[in-house]
């Protein structure tokens, strides 16, 4: 009979995510993991497997619980409109500017690994293709309530949406001023989302 885990694995996955999230995938070694999860090596293979799995682990309860997160806040939205602008302007919502510096996880690894490794690549498509349906139904909705031109096409929208979402990630990774970010995010909503003609 398996004996039971003795240890805490969400809280070991998280301190584990964090440690990528701050150095990156090749800057984290097996000591860096170690040390952050407070096992020894034993433990932590025989939980996770190698850095690679572990990694992949990280990454897809990341992107997961972004998606439950994201589907919860289109929900309780008030307008889906609300969620689309809350999506872009998000990104440099922090005043001490530490999470835009930060970046997201999934782009910060897309953008290291995605052309070396098939399988982060295949996570990023799995997780931007659900954020975009996410995306595309709150626009449907922002189109049903008058928010949103009904004949443009929700899901080109929302595509444009993610990649201008992720160009501010990319420049609040800069350091890019806060006030200069909003201004961007704002600038892009007024040029993706297209007003519904006066009838």
């Amino acid at each position: 009979m398996p004996r039971p885990r003795e240890f805490d694995e969400e809280r070991v996955v998280l301190a584990v995510r964090d440690a990528f999230w701050d150095k990156g995938y090749a800057a984290t070694s097996m000591d860096d993991l170690l040390r952050v999860s407070g096992l020894g090596k034993g433990s932590l293979y025989g939980a996770f497997g190698d850095k690679h799995r572990l990694f992949l682990r990280v990454l897809r309860d990341y992107d997961d619980a972004n998606l439950r997160g994201l589907r919860e806040r289109l929900a309780f939205a008030a307008r889906g409109i609300d969620l689309v602008r809350d999506f872009l302007l998000g990104v440099a919502d922090d005043p001490t500017g530490a999470a835009p510096r930060r970046g997201c996880l999934l782009a910060n690894s897309t953008a290291e690994l995605a052309t070396s490794t098939p399988d982060v690549a295949a996570e990023a498509r799995r997780s931007y293709d659900a954020i975009t349906a996410i995306l595309t139904e709150a626009l449907e909705r922002a189109q049903r309530e008058g928010d949103v031109d009904p004949d443009a096409d929700a899901a080109e929208i929302a595509r444009a949406v993610l990649a201008a979402q992720l160009g501010l990630v990319a420049l609040g990774r800069t350091g890019m001023d806060l006030a200069a970010l909003t201004t961007v995010a704002r600038s892009a909503l007024a040029w993706l989302l297209p007003t519904p003609a006066p009838r």
